[in-house]
């Protein structure tokens, strides 16, 4: 429906964006490490890295070759995985766009920490829903989407550059966009869309970010807030005029009571 090219937020209260951009390194450094190493080896690493929620469950048992870590730990490593490059071209573009200014209001810790509580919300909410499936869970999707509605609490009213049916460059508050995605994953979750897509796991990520970004953001950072360009400018400290002294006007004449001054009388 959209896809987000840019947006007119700068960066208020960090100067580099480095744990958005580390998360796009880790993302992509994994893809290729498992598209190098062949199909045989991107499937044991799906298998051995992704969520399966009746694994986790134990209402199934993975093949001890393909066991690498604990069982738990699934729930985050399943979102550094990808099927293919568009997959994660995706997620990944979402990221940059949007990830850089929630990095700014959370700070780089809380927002790493609010990253992967999303991540992991999208994973939980999927076992929910599928408690016996045993088909693996993968990609950047739940935390992408913990990040796209923290933007949408926090910046609103950003004008943001997308391709609408992705033919259409528009620039346009960020908040139609947002709501109109947002409210796409809840429709095709009650619908039970494409079961090559984790709705449940979109779903799972928007509570968590909408709950998370009230709770973490820093000190001072607004909610549903405009760009620079929204706010009315304030006047600025004008430095005193110098003004030519006054004179001060003489007194009145008063008459001079003394000899030879006598006033006149009827």
């Amino acid at each position: 429906m959209f896809i987000p090219l840019y947006d007119t937020n700068r960066l208020r209260h960090i100067r580099l964006q480095y744990v958005t951009i580390g998360l796009i390194v880790v993302n992509a450094l994994v893809y290729l490490a498992t598209a190098l190493g062949g199909e045989n080896f991107s499937n044991a690493t799906v298998l051995g890295l992704g969520f399966i929620p009746s694994v986790v469950h134990d209402t199934a048992e993975l093949d001890p070759r393909f066991v690498v870590i604990p069982e738990s730990l699934s729930y985050l490593t399943y979102s550094f995985l990808h099927a293919d490059i568009f997959h994660l071209g995706g997620n990944m573009l979402f990221l940059w766009v949007f990830g850089d200014n929630v990095e700014d209001a959370l700070g780089h810790i809380r927002y790493l920490i609010f990253y992967l509580l999303c991540a992991i919300a999208g994973a939980a909410f999927q076992g929910l829903v599928a408690w016996d499936s045993q088909v693996p869970l993968i990609g950047a999707s739940g935390a992408i989407a913990g990040v796209v509605v923290a933007y949408l609490i926090l910046y609103p009213r950003v004008k943001v550059w997308v391709l609408a049916f992705a033919r259409i460059p528009l620039r346009i508050p960020a908040f139609i966009p947002l709501i109109l995605w947002v409210l796409f994953q809840v429709v095709m979750f009650a619908a039970g869309g494409e079961d090559q897509i984790s709705w449940a796991c979109h779903i799972g990520g928007i509570i968590a970010g909408a709950v998370l970004v009230l709770v973490l953001r820093s000190r001072g950072v607004p909610l549903f807030a405009g760009a620079d360009e929204d706010v009315a400018p304030t006047a600025p400290n004008q430095p005193p005029v110098a003004t030519e002294p006054l004179i001060p006007e003489p007194p009145a004449a008063t008459p001079r009571w003394g000899r030879g001054n006598a006033s006149s009388s009827d």
